[in-house]
């Protein structure tokens, strides 16, 4: 498995989709960079020389990715915390942060329902 930005990527499959399994590159970047490298999107990383894998590290590298994308996301989310916005406020009580509805659904962000007793009406 060759290794870019400390992340191994799979031998066996297009180049355009094993450098989605580093975080912070999506297939339009993946597409950016290969472009840039000047390797074609259907080569097999297997079959990549050396040379082309340098290239593509070199041109990555540039990206914010991995460990300080992740870093930097939390950072922006701790600032919206600390600023008490709206936001900020919605991420500390876990709950949709984008204005999705949560009367019925957000299961996801709430966690599992929380029964409470007495609750029917008639």
């Amino acid at each position: 498995m060759a290794r870019i930005l400390n992340v191994e990527i799979p031998n066996n499959k297009r180049v355009i989709i094993s450098l989605t399994y580093v975080y912070g590159i999506g297939r339009s970047l993946s597409k950016q960079i290969l472009a840039e490298a000047n390797i074609d999107e259907n080569i097999r990383v297997k079959d990549l020389s050396e040379e082309d894998l340098t290239k593509i590290r070199n041109i990555a590298s540039r990206f914010t990715t991995e460990g300080d994308l992740r870093r930097e996301i939390q950072l922006n989310i701790k600032r919206l915390m600390e600023i008490k916005s709206y936001r900020g406020i919605r991420h500390r009580k876990g709950l949709p942060v984008r204005g999705q509805v949560t009367q019925k659904n957000a299961r996801t962000r709430k966690g599992p329902r929380k029964t409470v007793a007495g609750k029917k009406g008639k």
